[in-house]
Parts: structure tokens; C-alpha cells; sequence
């Protein structure tokens, strides 16, 4: 019987499924696309996982990312925690000197400033996508460039142009304006390159104190031309985790194992049967009070199972339909 923690991190662009044994070493890892159906997503991961692994004994399971809270219903997660806490502690728990985070994923970024272990400070950028991971695949699959090839092709620039990299509809308008012009695509990507990491650095991280050692996490760190951008801008090595891009799912699960294991209590996982269950989300307005709070409900075959979204507990703290 093969025991492992499993970790859960559903974003709007992917949802990360992580197995990690007994000992926290990495066991499997899925890198799936959300396609705007979370639920879907979690299933097809489960099923994945269920069809690969025949004795397998999950007793720990965390949730994290923005769809956290959906997950952790739909699964019975033993501890559901934000994207800053899981990323911090899958960085600390494999480079224990981590003292940045440079985190940039398919919708969003984030840094987070760690000391003695402990996260102090972060931000995140939610509101404009330059930079992130669909950003720059909308920009590949414009210029015809498969995306893995896209730092590698940059890195060949000997003379990079300046892209005005502060709004993604510049930084587009901005590239096919010097591409018209006839610079060369590597010089073009390189500006671009330069450009994202501008932005972050004066966006995301302004007033941090950016200390190494600095990991680099999320999708985008597989951009080797953004990471020398980072490097070149900060002048720091940074470092790429092995496991880069399901970083939130591993810290997702060590925090589950911590939780079970220090509390020695058993896991609420509901097993992988949840793969095969039907299950629909529907939401209504609140006119209890002036919040007008979005209730969210999550049925499986018409049972309800759970509520979410009141701010005073009136829905949440009653299964009643």
C-alpha cells in the first residue's frame, strides 16, 4: 500500500495535483487546465491518480489557490490555506534559506519576503495580466513561437528593443509597432523579457527588500529568458525549484501532512469515488442584510453538500435547503 499526502491547487488557467509520500518526496504530479470547470478538472486529476496508482492511501489532503474553498468541499481537504502560505512553505520545506519568492503564474503574480522561516511581507497583482503566464502564450501563438521555445530564442538577442511593458494592450500594441518596423524577433522577445520583469519589479515588488536566496515559481519560470531578465535586473542568481510549477499543490500537501501527523488525527478525505460523483454548483443573492452576500452551493446529485460567501455564517452554519 503506497500511503501519500495529496495536494490540491486549482487557479483560474491550471489546477495542480501533487502525491507525496511518507517522507515528503514528490510521488506523481499533474498539471492540468482548469478550462473555466474547476470541478472537472479535480475529477479528471482524481481519476488520473485512482487509474496509476491501484493501492494507494491517501491520508492527508490540503487545498489551496482560488479555488480552494470548492476543492476542499468537494474533496474533504484536512487544511484549506491561501496561495501565499502554500508557496512559502513547499520553498521552505526544499530550500530552507529561501528568503524571496518571485511567483508569476498563468493569471496573476505575487512576491513573497520570507525571514527566519517566516513569511513577513508579500504582494500580489491580480488586476492587469502583463507578464503573466497567458500573456505571453497569447504573444508566442502571435508571433507563431512554440511558448518553451520563447526564452531560449530571446537569450539569442544581442540587441533588445525597448517594450513599453506596463499594460498588456501597450506591451502588444507596442511589439507589432517595432515588428513592423523590422526588428528581429529574438530582439523584440529579449525587450519583452526586460520589459515584464521592469514591470514586476516596479508594480509588484516596489518597496521590498529583495534579499537571496530568491526562488522563482509558477508557470513562468519555465522562461529561461525572464529568469536571466530577473537575474540581469537584480543582479542575484535566482534559483528555478525543480518542481516550479506545482510549487502551491506541494506546499498544499506538506501543510496537510504537518497538520495530520503533528495532531495525529485521521484524514477527512472522502476517497477517490469523488471522481465518479455528479456534482453541480448554483448561487443566489442574500437579501438578509445591506452585504447582499453571493451564497455559493455545491450539490452533488441534488444533495446539498456545502455553502459559502455569507460574511455573518447564516448560510454556511446550516446544511438546511
Amino acid at each position: 500500500m503506497l500511503q501519500c499526502c495529496l495536494g490540491i491547487d486549482v487557479g483560474s488557467v491550471s489546477t495542480n495535483l501533487v502525491l507525496l509520500d511518507d517522507k515528503k518526496r514528490l510521488v506523481k504530479k499533474l498539471y492540468l487546465s482548469t478550462s473555466g470547470n474547476p470541478i472537472g478538472a479535480i475529477k479528471r486529476g482524481l481519476g488520473i491518480l485512482q487509474d496509476e496508482f491501484k493501492n494507494l492511501e491517501i491520508f492527508a489532503v490540503g487545498t489551496t489557490g482560488s479555488g480552494r474553498q470548492l476543492a476542499s468541499i468537494l474533496v474533504g481537504a484536512d487544511i484549506t490555506k491561501n496561495e501565499i502560505t502554500a508557496h512559502a512553505a513547499a520553498a521552505l520545506e526544499y530550500y530552507p534559506e529561501t528568503q524571496t519568492i518571485l511567483e508569476i503564474g498563468g493569471q496573476d503574480s505575487k512576491i513573497i519576503i520570507i525571514r527566519n522561516k517566516t513569511v513577513v511581507d508579500f504582494a500580489m497583482n491580480t488586476v492587469c495580466a502583463a507578464g503573466t503566464g497567458s500573456f505571453l502564450d497569447r504573444q508566442a501563438q502571435r508571433l507563431g513561437i512554440p511558448i518553451d521555445k520563447f526564452g531560449e530564442i530571446a537569450l539569442k538577442s544581442n540587441n533588445p528593443t525597448r517594450i513599453a511593458g506596463r499594460c498588456a494592450v501597450f506591451a502588444e500594441s507596442d511589439m507589432i509597432h517595432k515588428q513592423q518596423m523590422g526588428y528581429a524577433i529574438e530582439d523584440i522577445l529579449k525587450g519583452l523579457c526586460e520589459a515584464l520583469v521592469r514591470n514586476y519589479l516596479s508594480n509588484v515588488a516596489k518597496g521590498k527588500d529583495i534579499r537571496p536566496l530568491i526562488l522563482f515559481q509558477g508557470g513562468v519560470a519555465a522562461n529561461i529568458g525572464i529568469r536571466r531578465a530577473f537575474e540581469e535586473q537584480l543582479q542575484s542568481e535566482i534559483f528555478v525549484p525543480e518542481n516550479y510549477d506545482v510549487m502551491g499543490a506541494v506546499g498544499a500537501a506538506i501543510l496537510a501532512f504537518n497538520h495530520i501527523v503533528s495532531r495525529k488525527k485521521t484524514t477527512n478525505f472522502l476517497g477517490m469515488d469523488v471522481a465518479f460523483q455528479d456534482y453541480k454548483v448554483k448561487s443566489f443573492e442574500c437579501s438578509g442584510c445591506p452585504n447582499a452576500c453571493e451564497i455559493i452551493q455545491l450539490f452533488s446529485d441534488e444533495r446539498l453538500m456545502a455553502r459559502w460567501g455569507d460574511r455573518c455564517g447564516k448560510w454556511s452554519s446550516t446544511m438546511a435547503v
